[in-house]
């Protein structure tokens, strides 16, 4: 019978686990339909504001002999990589983290300095003991305005040459189901059209305003190096706001996976305990009927 009590008890363990899961998976659910909406409504923003950073780039260089010119476009020699790294706050998300952690270890120690978007980042930055400019947190919805405060921070380190380059490690959320941990260079730009199609893919989000073929004349208001400079800025806290749209639709999407997938294997441990538990306890029952059986045959034997 101590047995019986023991399966019993795991049980009802087992099943008070499963309802914790099945409530945060439907938490996560509500959560990931907003995230999931917010990084797909933003792509196409994102996108076409490069393509036209990319067409005024390429008409301002052919209206003007002397070219045009940007901090952000001049490359420099890297002798400290700035690296913004966007993780979530909780785990119980899958292997996302781990991914993440992964592209992270194979950077070499004293190469990067780190500016942290979540506390997981931000633990395995100080457990291995790498450079830590400063932690910032992101709320589910993920404004811009709370990503302002570590890209102006980056951008001063970077004009003031204590970092060499800008670069994001986040997650891209491709579906509900997978999503890609990558490193995306944000400055310098080497080549602005080669960085969209490594984030976008074959994936065009401006295909009912292409700009490839509108080969009219352009007249520039102001002039095209002060267009370059405000567009050229704005696109660069466009691009790192697009990374952290994403990496919030990954982080409720892997989530509410992991909780769907600890409740199903719950239920599933449920269903072996209970059959079990019905073994041994007919077992017992059986067990029972044969020591009364055999008591009955001595005592009439006698």
């Amino acid at each position: 019978m101590a047995n019986l009590r023991d399966i019993k008890r795991r049980i009802k363990s087992v099943k008070n686990t499963a309802q914790i899961t099945k409530a945060m998976q439907l938490v996560a659910a509500s959560k990931m339909k907003r995230a999931q909406n917010s990084a797909l409504e933003s792509r196409p923003y994102t996108q076409l504001m490069a393509e036209i950073l990319i067409a005024i780039e390429e008409r301002a260089a052919e209206s003007d002999q002397k070219g045009i010119s940007h901090p952000y476009l001049e490359g420099r020699e890297v002798q400290n990589r700035g690296i913004l790294l966007i993780t979530p706050d909780k785990g119980l998300c899958g292997p996302l983290t781990a991914n993440l952690f992964r592209l992270v270890a194979q950077i070499p120690h004293g190469e990067a300095s780190y500016v942290s978007i979540g506390r997981k980042g931000s633990q395995f930055l100080s457990r291995t003991q790498r450079s830590v400019l400063a932690e910032f947190s992101l709320s589910d919805r993920a404004r811009f305005s709370e990503i302002r405060p570590p890209v102006e921070l980056l951008l001063e380190a970077y004009a003031k040459r204590e970092i060499d380059t800008i670069e994001v490690l986040y997650t891209r959320f491709k579906n509900t189901l997978q999503q890609e941990a990558m490193r995306k260079p944000v400055v310098p730009i080497v080549n602005l059209a080669d960085m969209v199609r490594e984030v976008f893919g074959d994936e065009d989000y401006t295909a009912e305003a292409p700009l490839g073929d509108d080969r009219r004349e352009m007249l520039f208001e102001p002039d095209p190096q002060s267009l370059l400079n405000n567009l050229m800025d704005l696109a660069v806290r466009r691009s790192i706001y697009q990374s952290a749209l994403e990496a919030k639709a990954s982080e409720h999407s892997a989530r509410m996976v992991a909780m769907k997938t600890a409740t199903d294997n719950a239920n599933s441990l449920v269903e072996d305990l209970t059959l079990q538990y019905n073994k041994a306890r007919q077992a017992a029952i059986t067990q029972e009927i044969l020591e009364i059986a055999a008591a009955t045959a001595s005592s009439q034997e006698s």
